[in-house]
């Protein structure tokens, strides 16, 4: 997987507000010259529910002690965490993305089908194929929405909310459904105490709903990928030795295919957190910087566990 940075300015939940941002706050500020535009152009977007759900096997700092030399103090000291929640028995990702979703729609006082569009960003589906179908249909959803996964690891939450608000503005939508939602547990080296001890299972929801101009919520954002980052932090597909047929002389063929899985997730830490601490800032101050804000003006500064 390739790095990403990412930063997103809006108001918060409690006064529900988020929309994309955009200069043009109502029709009164089109140009006379521009051409006619879509009548979708000046539409916002307001977070009206949020939810959240986690497997309920909780492992702690002292739990990984056992497996790998660690102890909670030094887990703790170095990344705040104390526990994480992992997938185990029968549950399974669905399971925790309809759970979440189906809080955010209690939240937002809104019926599924009254749903347009399913954003289901996870990099660890159930399914190769994807998720999204399989959440519309647990929602019990009578009508066909469009429904579709975005593959984008630790950012895929924040672009799930700007395809949001993407499809509101340009497709006319009333109702978006954004899942984050992975089950990381499953390409963990649990003997690789540099990892293993920074990542869980769980599912967050909200629901983008479309409103008036001025109610507008999203003030800018600001969004950058560097492929260059992939050798720090991946998990590739790798080819099994077996698999493969021989032809008369005895000579290995190329058909059928070798069958494939992903790898446990490789990370070089001290190169993540160097690209963390010069890269975040920047695209803070950036998305401030189109948005008009100074750094005094910002109430909570939410960030990346890791």
């Amino acid at each position: 997987m390739a790095m990403a940075n990412a930063s997103v300015l809006f108001t918060p939940l409690i006064s529900n507000k988020f929309v994309c941002y955009s200069s043009l706050q109502s029709y009164n500020d089109i140009p006379s010259t521009m051409p006619s535009l879509s009548r979708f152009v000046s539409r916002g977007c307001k977070l009206v529910g949020c939810g959240s759900a986690v497997p309920k096997l909780q492992i702690s700092n002292d739990d990984l002690a056992k497996i790998v030399d660690t102890n909670d103090e030094w887990i703790s000291s170095r990344t705040g965490i104390r526990n994480r929640r992992v997938l185990s028995g029968n549950e399974n990702l669905t399971n925790l993305a309809v759970e979440a979703a189906g809080k955010a729609l209690q939240m937002a006082k809104v019926d599924p089908d009254d749903i347009d569009l399913i954003l289901m960003c996870t990099s660890t589906p159930d399914d190769l194929f994807g998720n999204g179908p399989k959440i519309q249909k647990e929602l019990g959803i009578n009508k066909s929405v469009l429904a579709y996964d975005i593959t984008a690891a630790c950012s895929g939450f924040i672009l799930g909310l700007i395809s949001a608000t993407s499809h509101i503005r340009g497709s006319g939508f009333q109702n978006v459904l954004v899942i984050g939602a992975d089950a990381i547990s499953r390409f963990v080296d649990w003997t690789d105490r540099g990892s293993c001890i920074l990542f869980g299972d769980a599912a967050g929801a909200v629901l983008v709903q479309a409103c008036n101009p001025e109610e507008d919520g999203l003030f800018s954002f600001d969004l950058h990928s560097d492929g260059d980052g992939q050798r720090h932090l991946n998990a590739t597909l790798q080819q099994s030795e077996a698999g493969n047929a021989f032809d008369p002389n005895g000579s290995l063929l190329d058909f059928p295919p070798r069958r494939s899985a992903y790898s446990c997730i490789q990370m070089n830490g001290k190169e993540v957190f160097r690209f963390a601490v010069r890269k975040v800032p920047r695209s803070i101050e950036s998305a401030l910087s189109k948005a008009g804000l100074s750094v005094s003006s910002i109430d909570w500064l939410l960030l990346h566990q890791v």
